[in-house]
């Protein structure tokens, strides 16, 4: 059966319409390895978030998986002597920090506190009259 020009046509349209929707289709993103997220903190740092803000909008759980082995071995290569350092100047800004909370403390302290000698004077005049004697009898400077 000899086909007509028509469904010769149709049949290239609709070949040319399978092909081109092959050749679309997205390449497929390997995975991430774990050297080349300690490598990049930039990708490690987006990787971690999109797994923890959307786990379920991940394209594959082995991107996270590989994100948090990445996170643990650069935890783990961290040099002794950076540590020690950093934890010095941790433990000075720590202790400037309580100092710094002691002096407010001790001020608020020293302005709750009331000093009999620093208390205000008032007058023997303003003074009401004590056990109902009378005014007169009461002594004036």
């Amino acid at each position: 059966m000899p086909y007509t020009t028509k469904q010769i046509v149709a049949i290239g349209w609709l070949c040319a319409a399978i092909l081109g929707s092959a050749a679309c289709a997205p390449k497929r993103i390997p995975p991430m390895t774990v050297t080349d997220l300690m490598e990049d903190r930039v990708t490690l740092d987006g990787v971690l978030m999109k797994c923890n803000e959307h786990p379920a909008k991940m394209r594959n759980d082995s991107d996270c998986l590989n994100a948090r082995i990445a996170i643990e071995r650069l935890a783990k290569d961290v040099d002794p002597a950076i540590e020690a350092k950093r934890n010095a100047e941790f433990e000075r800004s720590r202790e400037q920090l309580r100092l710094a909370q002691d002096k407010v403390r001790r001020e608020q302290e020293t302005k709750t506190k009331v000093d009999a000698y620093n208390l205000p004077l008032v007058p023997v005049d303003s003074l009401p009259p004590a056990g109902g004697a009378p005014e007169s009898a009461q002594l004036k400077p």
